[in-house]
């Protein structure tokens, strides 16, 4: 049995679709598979999404199964249920551990700089010649998978693949033309129905040496501007509650900013070092969207 899975902290939209997408290519193959996970699910996982009718597997992995990772590459943040030298595939889009991989896997680790892992899933269904038979939900899985991870074709990292695959993907899927706007306001409803979850369910602790604020949130969402002008005071408790040294970084898809909420001395010293920012206030609007990761590659 191979199972495919991803990290342990939480599980984003795009790791849940590669593993469910990913599975469900290996076993047309005649390659058994299972798509699990021990983490929970974060608010891009929305309600439409979870009630489309395809889910992880309820499987406990036996001796002699194999693993696939998908969407994590970081051997220190895989799903606890996974033995590293028993890992046969690593797909991820994450760099700093192609090396490593490389060496242990060769060909079967494609780790690569691209909007999203679905992509990469997209790519392995395409090349299979197996696309035509891909279930509508998987599809629609990669597809909103991709609308995430690029913020709707706005980040930095987009690319002509990514792109290509969406358009593909969306036809199979039969998702409707307004989809983007109807998903990401169902996140943006998820996360402001209960934030301290949300917050929790998307925060990285960095490490000390990392040049960045301890405490590192995300969100994603179709308006930052409403919801921290009606949230500003609870997010700011929450994460405070967490420690000393903390950033949340909230993606406004509809606006294609980063509205960065820095309050603490030391964590506005730390993002005005990697931005060249005014700080002052603790709120900084930055004129184009920024992911976690981008900033994190900006520290290292």
């Amino acid at each position: 049995m191979k199972v495919v899975t991803s990290g342990s902290a939480y599980l984003d939209i795009d790791a849940y679709a590669c593993a469910i997408a990913y599975a469900e290519l290996l076993n047309l193959q005649g390659i058994a598979a299972r798509a699990v996970s021990s983490g929970p699910l974060n608010a891009s996982v929305s309600k439409t999404v979870l009630d489309w009718p395809v889910r992880l597997d309820d499987y406990l992995p036996e001796a002699g199964d194999e693993f696939v990772l998908v969407d994590v590459s970081d051997y220190e943040h895989f799903d606890p249920l996974v033995v590293l030298d028993r890992v046969v595939e690593v797909i991820d889009h994450h760099p700093g551990f192609e090396q490593f991989w490389a060496q242990k896997l060769g060909r079967c680790a494609d780790i690569r700089r691209i909007g999203a892992a679905a992509t990469q899933i997209f790519e392995r269904w395409e090349a299979s010649g197996l696309l035509a038979h891909i279930s509508e939900q998987s599809a629609a899985l990669l597809a909103t998978a991709i609308l995430d991870n690029t913020m709707n074709f706005t980040g930095r990292q987009v690319t002509e693949a990514d792109v290509r695959a969406y358009e593909a993907l969306r036809r199979y899927a039969r998702l409707p033309k307004d989809w983007p706007e109807r998903y990401f306001l169902e996140c943006q409803a998820l996360i402001e129905s209960d934030l301290g979850a949300a917050l929790a369910a998307d925060m990285k602790r960095m490490k000390p040496d990392s040049g960045l604020p301890q405490v590192f949130a995300q969100m994603t969402v179709w308006n930052a501007q409403a919801l921290i002008q009606q949230h500003r005071q609870t997010i700011s408790r929450w994460l405070a509650a967490q420690g000393d040294d903390w950033l949340l970084n909230v993606i406004s898809i509809s606006e294609g900013r980063s509205y960065f909420l820095v309050e603490s001395v030391i964590s506005q010293r730390k993002l005005s070092d990697l931005l060249r920012v005014d700080c002052q206030g603790g709120l900084v609007i930055h004129e184009r969207s920024l992911l976690r990761k981008e900033l994190m590659a900006m520290g290292s």
